[in-house]
């Protein structure tokens, strides 16, 4: 039976936070044909990104697939999303139901609306980390990811792809996560930026 890893989008989503998991997991799906990855949106007609990306979803809330894995994404429209009823509802069902519920950057706040944060470790970007200690009720770190059980969050867009490395790790084991990670040519070799003078 195929298990399913389901990424749940909305507008002005942060593009990265959901395309770099989504190619960690598409190369999973490709490695092991018994994971499949979809994407999700409130409805069919699809969603814009934070950066102008036009994003056609596999499935709307109405028709979408039990999920294994559920991912929330940050980005600008996620102050309006923890706000919305149908999205709440929608990530607090699916979230019930799957084995690791995770989020990058600031789909954390989602998470947390959605009742899966309290009282859990857990961190977002490092610039809504205030924010996330202000709610009272979640033990933040600041790391570029933290596993709590079955709760993974990732720190700021880039994150998220550590992040669901790590959950390939947990989901198949070392080698496959090793074989994606080989696959992507993901070895970070940011450029380092001298201070220019004014």
């Amino acid at each position: 039976m195929t298990k399913t890893i389901g990424i749940v989008v909305f507008p002005q989503v942060e593009e990265l936070d959901f395309v770099g998991p989504l190619e960690v997991f598409g190369i999973m799906a490709f490695l092991d044909r018994d994971w499949q990855v979809v994407t999700i949106a409130e409805s069919s007609a699809g969603v814009k990104g934070t950066h102008g990306l036009n994003i056609k979803t596999d499935y709307s809330f109405e028709d979408a697939p039990p999920l294994d894995v559920l991912l929330l994404p940050g980005g600008q429209g996620e102050r309006h999303e923890v706000n919305n009823q149908r999205m709440i509802q929608f990530v607090r069902e699916a979230g019930s139901n799957a084995s690791y519920v995770t989020s990058v950057c600031t789909g954390a706040f989602i998470l947390h609306r959605a009742g899966f944060l309290s009282g859990r470790r857990a961190t977002t970007h490092w610039g809504a980390i205030e924010r996330l200690q202000e709610l009272g009720d979640v033990e933040v770190r600041k790391e570029r990811f933290v596993q709590d059980g079955n709760l993974v969050t990732a720190a700021g867009v880039s994150a998220g792809i550590d992040m669901a490395l790590h959950l390939v790790s947990v989901l198949k084991d070392a080698q496959t996560a090793t074989n994606v990670q080989k696959m992507m040519e993901y070895y970070p070799q940011p450029p380092s930026f001298a201070e220019v003078a004014p």
